[in-house]
């Protein structure tokens, strides 16, 4: 059985011009009716003939495709109308299709368009009355000037609500556009992000892999004491790189919990930060570069983001540095400030291999660089006035509570004595 909601939603899909074919049979049918009514006392109209119910239907059935030409149909409406009207017959009969016909001109037509209707309507009105020959002309009148006015006042408003919601409909499908294109350039971001990551993971640890092997193979007959350290060196990074791999990847595939969605996969463990640096330092080491490792301040728990960055800075800093500058020794400072991190990884470039002398640039430093500004920082990288090289990173923190600005061993004040030197 219909109901009305099935009704209207199956109505909603109809052209809006078929919707109008009733409206402009019910307009006849009301018209035809009211014109077997004898006219009020004191108007002398005739009773309509077969040309009087010719033009009836003719008047009221244009309507129908007001939608179509709402300009067109008024002028025809209103041509007939006054035809009618002059054959002697009764005005009001068809009155409710030239207000309908100018109510649709108001509501879909310029103001201008409108203004030259409405005068045509209350013209064609006065006519009427003037041939009516009664005394109700001042009457007439009146209801020539109000009764546009108000159907212009309706239409003209429905005709702004329309173009309202035509805005919102585009403003709609904008925003959905902008929504669609946002998670777009979000998918995009992560994947440059993930690809980061694996850029750090990737390149540090197989430096320190190729080292390593390199130096096993050359030592592997007459040392075997250092050529079974190298070896194992290797195993320990090529372990954690498959950790910090394996870590990346459950980041892809984490459910609701925290659990990889397959049911033996387990929580992925935190992101790497600060408090790894020391095993970092010990496998640079392992791979032929003396690493010093200075922390300036108060150490204090960071946001997971800015700790991360200061760490894959570090990272990939020490990375360059077994590439370019293998036997150099490199410094690795971390300063603690109340509302500041500074980072800086430096190498005397002394050595077989001589630290790149020319200006900065490659993927690595590019990566460096989108981190740092991520999170409000910057970074500055470059050889150093007296040989070597020099990474620099500054991130803004939070600040943090009076009377724990300075670490507990007194070096709070290091800062002051000027050891470190822009890039």
């Amino acid at each position: 059985m219909w109901s009305v909601r099935v009704l209207e939603r199956r109505m909603a899909t109809w052209p809006k011009a078929a919707l109008d074919v009733p409206l402009a049979v019910a307009f006849t049918i009301v018209a035809l009716l009211l014109a077997r009514e004898r006219p009020p006392e004191g108007w002398w109209w005739a009773r309509p003939d077969a040309l009087g119910y010719a033009l009836i239907c003719a008047v009221n059935l244009t309507v129908a495709a007001r939608r179509l030409a709402p300009r067109l149909v008024f002028a025809a409406a209103t041509a007939l109308w006054l035809v009618y009207i002059a054959a002697g017959f009764w005005p009001v009969v068809n009155s409710g299709a030239l207000m309908l016909a100018f109510y649709t001109v108001a509501a879909t037509c310029r103001t201008a368009d409108a203004a030259v209707c409405g005068a045509t309507f209350a013209a064609v009105w006065i006519t009427g009355a003037l041939l009516s020959r009664s005394n109700g002309l001042a009457t007439a009148t009146g209801q020539a000037l109000v009764v546009p006015f108000l159907l212009w006042k309706f239409g003209d408003t429905a005709r702004q609500l329309a173009a309202r919601n035509r805005t919102l409909s585009e403003l709609t499908v904008q925003l959905r556009r902008e929504r669609e294109e946002n998670a777009r350039r979000a998918v995009a971001e992560e994947r440059v992000r993930i690809a980061r990551e694996l850029h750090d993971v990737v390149a540090h640890h197989m430096s320190v892999i190729s080292v390593q092997a390199g130096l096993a193979q050359y030592v592997f007959t007459t040392d075997r004491d250092t050529a079974h350290d190298a070896l194992g060196t290797i195993s320990a990074a090529s372990g954690e790189a498959l950790e910090e791999l394996r870590r990346l990847l459950a980041v892809l595939r984490v459910g609701p919990e925290g659990v990889g969605e397959s049911p033996g996969d387990q929580p992925y463990r935190p992101t790497p930060g600060l408090d790894r640096l020391a095993e970092t330092a010990d496998r640079v080491r392992a791979a032929g570069v003396a690493v010093e490792l200075r922390v300036v301040g108060e150490r204090r728990p960071l946001p997971q983001g800015p700790d991360l960055c200061a760490y894959r800075v570090v990272q990939e800093a020490l990375t360059n540095v077994i590439k370019h500058a293998r036997s150099a020794r490199a410094t690795v400072r971390v300063e603690y400030l109340p509302r500041q991190l500074r980072v800086s990884v430096t190498d005397d470039g002394v050595g077989n291999v001589p630290a790149n002398p020319g200006p900065p640039g490659g993927h690595g430093l590019i990566g460096m660089r989108e981190r740092a500004r991520i999170y409000g920082g910057t970074l500055a990288a470059g050889p150093r006035a007296g040989g070597g090289f020099e990474v620099r990173l500054t991130l803004p923190l939070q600040p943090v509570p009076q009377g724990r600005r300075t670490g507990g061993d007194g070096r709070g004040d290091d800062r002051q004595r000027g050891e470190d030197h822009e890039p």
